[in-house]
């Protein structure tokens, strides 16, 4: 529901529209306007416009700050993501406001850096005394700090780091999504198939998870691994996708497709590669992972994976707002995975599709 500001209108006499005026000229009860305002869903389509063209003509204005502090509710929710410059972040940020500006809430994005302790503020109680819920997708917390998500607020978690905590957790499978990327490379005839974004030594992640989908797909197919097809990249950037792709190439390694762990790796790469003249697909396939706008319009055009982001944001926001509307915690915590599909595009198939 879109709101207002803080102040009221006035009635020509000088005293502000209120409840009252509304219910008058909609011909409704004042309790009726209340229940339209408040986004009560039960109301008759034809009652609730009376009251929205009431609201119009008089111009009435609602005190949010009033409401939300009788209602002990902010109208808020903090969103956490590790870095709005990678377009996932971005893209997942848009769905979810405008997902949450549909059940009338207002999200506040927060930036972690994918910094621990920024991310562990995240999780301070103080939180809780501004914001009527978190959604919150870290990058730097693992597995041992599944404790600290024991917090006093509402919670969704997004990602890979910590699975089976004691929130409500919305992921994708990234073993599948890897694997689906490396069968669709096989069957079009690729057989050394590099991979690019590793993090070395890392055992629960987006990287470690989309590594072992790329591993036993390699398996599935008779492929054995090699270990200098492995790219490792720190951050997942177009200019360190293009970096691993510069040492591929500078290695002399052979290979004849690339997997590129999110898209903006896998355009940098793509860069490299037509800069240094070698045809995508025709010589080298090049696969990037998350579909984001970009991977639409590129040159070109990325093979990906769509990875649900809409079901991602839509999922999130209504498990949140479930939790916020009951003080009764028992429920059981879900964890979801979101369904991913594997967008063919031109840099695998050629023009045959686009």
């Amino acid at each position: 529901m879109a709101i207002v500001t803080d102040a009221p209108e006035r009635r020509p006499d000088g005293a502000p529209v209120t409840m009252r005026d509304v219910a008058k000229r909609a011909g409704v009860s004042v309790k009726t306007v209340s229940n339209v305002v408040n986004g009560y869903p039960y109301i008759r389509d034809h009652t609730r416009a009376k009251v929205v063209e009431a609201i119009d003509e008089l111009g009435y204005r609602m005190n949010l700050t009033a409401r939300n502090l009788r209602a002990g509710r902010s109208g808020i929710i903090t969103l956490a993501v590790p870095e709005l410059g990678l377009p996932y972040f971005a893209e997942l940020s848009e769905a979810v406001i405008r997902i949450a500006r549909e059940n009338g809430l207002t999200v506040l994005v927060e930036q972690t850096g994918a910094d621990r302790e920024r991310e562990l503020t995240v999780l301070s109680g103080l939180r809780g005394h501004l914001v009527d819920g978190v959604i919150f997708s870290p990058l730097a917390m693992g597995p041992d700090d599944a404790e600290h998500l024991n917090v006093s607020f509402p919670m969704v978690l997004l990602g890979e780091r910590i699975f089976h905590g004691p929130v409500d957790h919305v992921t994708i499978d990234n073993v599948a999504g890897a694997r689906a990327v490396v069968q669709h490379l096989t069957a079009t005839g690729r057989r050394r198939i590099a991979v690019i974004g590793t993090h070395s030594g890392e055992l629960m992640g987006t990287a470690a998870l989309r590594y072992q989908g790329y591993l036993q797909a390699l398996r599935d197919a008779g492929i054995d691994e090699t270990p200098e097809l492995v790219a490792d990249a720190g951050a997942w950037h177009r200019s360190t996708g293009a970096e691993a792709m510069v040492r591929l190439l500078n290695s002399g390694v052979r290979f004849d497709a690339v997997f590129a762990m999110n898209d903006t790796l896998a355009l940098g790469a793509l860069r490299v590669l037509l800069r240094h003249g070698i045809r995508v697909p025709d010589d080298v396939a090049v696969v990037g992972f998350d579909d984001i706008e970009e991977a639409r319009y590129s040159t070109p055009t990325l093979t990906t994976v769509d990875p649900g982001r809409e079901q991602i944001a839509r999922t999130a926001v209504e498990l949140l707002v479930r939790r916020m509307s009951t003080d009764d915690d028992a429920d059981a915590h879900r964890e979801i995975f979101a369904h991913f599909t594997l967008q063919p595009r031109e840099s695998t198939v050629g023009g045959e599709l686009s």
